[in-house]
């Protein structure tokens, strides 16, 4: 059958977040909840749709399964399609070789039969670990306006922060005449976040002479953008103006988290006009005692809510008991807060218990500022009765009753 779509996403999904430790012992980095009742993960998906790509390819490598029966056959995001749709794309053996994904060209290069099957003229790049809300038709728009071969969306980001990134150095019009990785002085603001549109017949020769490369590290980054600039493509900037996060590190999850509950951060999931879409857990709607004292939180579908919760994310089924103490915290699904447990500054992963009289974590004014960090209990754990977790420690294993 005949296919043809003017642009197919392929979303870069198969990562596993190394520096989220103990929340990505099990799953990928796009699987990890968010924002109380979704995964990042449905972001990226929700943006196509909402900005009518309908085909996506979603590439998974870490601990695939959580993601795959999440993303399943792609309703919820109606990509559920007869033509087109989500598809699920694991690396595989071709004839006698099989071998993982080794770099984010390798994974796309892997799949290039994929892409053919729908003979696009453009290929959209996305990575499955950022929180934003983008309209790719428009950056697509102003890719064929420039007739350029490779369009990078970049976000202005502080002098002092422009290292950490990818940077991209532009002519007035936006072209870009170089790219710097990571770079100790950077001559720009001009963050690279990581999704591109590319002309495919250009992209799909770079993907070719790329692999053909052995000393290629087989990315992006490093090796497809810079690889264009020499060979004198044309590549344009697309500046982006709204929220955008990479939520790749404890902090900034935490901090992605909290900037739900603020009315300033610009990150608004109260939008009916770009809705993010996710499944939905059919839990009942949540309850909260008398005795329960709920303060500028958010509350998901499922909670049974008896004691204290202030400034705080809770996700479907989770459970605070009679005089426990919530406040600045992450809790997933299922989590359960015991009697006269105190959570602070903290993120407790799904299905993971704090026992009655157990501490976990503490406010940044209680101690060493420089020592202080975000506690995170990973899933499944108990912290037993009593029992004390520090400022930033990670418990990936059950701690003993303390009394």
């Amino acid at each position: 059958m005949y296919r043809k779509k003017e642009c197919v996403a392929m979303l870069l999904a198969g990562g596993q977040g190394s520096r989220l430790y103990v929340l990505t012992t099990k799953v990928a980095k796009p699987a990890v909840p968010f924002g109380g009742k979704y995964k990042i993960i449905d972001f990226p998906l929700s943006n196509c749709v909402n900005s009518g790509i309908d085909t996506v390819g979603v590439l998974t490598q870490y601990e695939p399964h959580a993601l795959n029966a999440y993303v399943g056959n792609g309703q919820p995001w109606d990509l559920d399609r007869m033509s087109g749709g989500v598809y699920m794309l694991p690396p595989y053996q071709k004839g006698q070789n099989a071998e993982w994904y080794k770099g984010t060209a390798n994974a796309i290069y892997q799949n290039i039969g994929f892409v053919d099957e729908y003979d696009p003229e453009y290929v959209l790049i996305l990575s499955g670990d950022h929180i934003y809300k983008m309209d790719y038709a428009k950056m697509l728009k102003e890719h064929k306006a420039s007739k350029a071969d490779a369009t990078i969306a970049v976000i202005d980001v502080p002098l002092d922060e422009a290292s950490r990134f990818g940077i991209m150095n532009c002519n007035e019009d936006g072209s870009i005449y170089e790219f710097e990785e990571k770079p100790k002085e950077p001559k720009s603001t001009l963050a690279s976040m990581g999704i591109y549109i590319f002309n495919w017949k250009k992209l799909r020769k770079y993907l070719t002479e790329d692999e053909a490369n052995p000393a290629s590290s087989n990315d992006f980054g490093k090796d497809i953008i810079p690889a264009m600039l020499a060979g004198g493509e044309k590549l344009q900037s697309c500046r982006f103006d709204g929220y955008w996060k990479d939520v790749g590190t404890i902090e900034s999850l935490w901090e992605a988290n909290m900037d739900l509950l603020s009315p300033k951060s610009g990150l608004n999931l109260d939008d009916d006009d770009w809705k993010i879409y996710g499944r939905n857990t059919g839990a009942p709607p949540h309850f909260a005692s008398v005795d329960s004292c709920i303060r500028h939180s958010l509350v998901s579908e499922g909670c049974e809510i008896y004691g204290d919760v202030s400034e705080s994310v809770l996700f479907s089924d989770v459970t605070v008991g009679r005089g426990a103490q919530v406040e600045y915290s992450i809790l997933m699904p299922g989590a359960i807060i015991e009697e006269g447990a105190q959570v602070r500054y903290a993120i407790i992963a799904e299905g993971a218990t704090i026992a009655a009289g157990a501490q976990v974590g503490q406010s940044p004014s209680d101690g060493d500022i420089d020592k202080w960090g975000v506690a995170v209990v990973a899933a499944g754990v108990r912290i037993g009765r009593g029992a004390k977790l520090a400022a930033k420690a990670m418990a990936a294993d059950d701690v003993q009753d303390k009394i």
